[in-house]
């Protein structure tokens, strides 16, 4: 169950610099909270770019972009933090606005995202960096670590240099927002795009001590998200803008060469969506299924018009 209050929370609880009431459907469903909203931190005139995980002890983290001046992207405010709030009872109730990165006026962090080491039960989130004051539009690839489920974090690591190439300084790049993966094998997986030569990914074999990136562009590919099927095949599923729909890349040989196709059946405007492994039957399940939530709409985000689609990718 935690799994999949993971993949709702972002659809109903999240804002941008909206003020909104708490609300319940017709049918006695559950009340659904903000848990971000401009009304809650003064001077905050923006909420956008929300990821969540189930941390090691079952705890349920959520982070967003604290976007201080307004709604701007990272190269656009020179003050965005990402702020955390945390629920140790499967999202009835929450804690208090946390900061976890926050640097000094001028310098900007933005699209948080999370990998959870199941072995080391470390927490790993991702986000961009950008020193407006002294390199505007040049975007560095930081993370921070929690070892105690998210309560604390640890300063600023930068692996800009280890998972992008060095011809890349000024390009358009970015580690995508919400979540990256741990395999069965135990590698750590994650997506990074380069607007200029397509998405990639990245990963560490070694419990994110270095960092590593495939140098296998896959395209087309805007903002993904990747997954490991039940049978190891790695999944990207791609936002690609001005298509109306969403495509599908799939590698069995662990990223070095990718098969694409478009999946017409999940009609998409070009935003950001999320897919997870839902349940496995090596977990214990009765299926193999994974869950993917996007805005359902060819040219308008309309996230509430039809907010899941599940999906059970069957392999010969």
């Amino acid at each position: 169950m935690r799994k999949l209050i993971a993949l709702l929370i972002p659809v109903f609880l999240f804002n941008c610099g909206v003020k909104t009431q708490n609300t319940s459907t017709n049918d006695g469903a559950p009340v659904f909270q903000d848990l971000f909203n401009t009304s809650m931190t003064e001077g905050v005139e923006c909420y956008r770019i929300p990821a969540i995980i189930t941390a090691p002890n079952g705890d349920v983290i959520a982070a967003i972009d604290e976007r201080v001046p307004g709604c701007g992207d990272l190269k656009f405010s020179k003050d965005i933090n990402i702020i955390v709030r945390r629920s140790a009872d499967n999202g009835k109730t929450w804690s208090d606005i946390e900061t976890a990165v926050d640097f000094p006026y001028g310098e900007s962090a933005s699209d948080p995202s999370f990998i959870v080491d199941h072995v080391t039960n470390e927490i790993f989130m991702f986000y961009n960096y950008m020193n407006l004051d002294t390199e505007k539009d040049i975007y560095y690839l930081h993370y921070v670590k929690s070892s105690d489920n998210g309560k604390t974090w640890s300063k600023p690591v930068d692996i800009t240099s280890q998972i992008a190439k060095s011809e890349w300084h000024k390009d358009f790049k970015f580690i995508t927002s919400g979540r990256g993966i741990q395999t069965r094998s135990g590698k750590l997986l994650h997506t990074m795009v380069n607007l200029n030569s397509g998405l990639h990914l990245f990963g560490s074999d070694d419990h994110g001590k270095t960092w590593y990136f495939i140098d296998t562009p896959i395209q087309p590919a805007d903002e993904s998200k990747v997954i490991e099927l039940a049978d190891g095949t790695l999944m990207i599923n791609a936002r690609v803008n001005g298509k109306g729909l969403r495509y599908v890349h799939t590698s069995t040989d662990e990223g070095k060469s990718w098969t694409t196709v478009p999946a017409p059946e999940l009609i998409d405007p070009g935003c950001n969506a999320s897919i997870i492994r839902y349940t496995s039957i090596e977990d214990g399940y009765k299926k193999n299924r994974n869950q993917n939530s996007n805005g359902h709409h060819r040219t308008v985000w309309r996230i509430r018009t039809s907010f899941v689609q599940q999906h059970q990718f069957k392999r010969a």
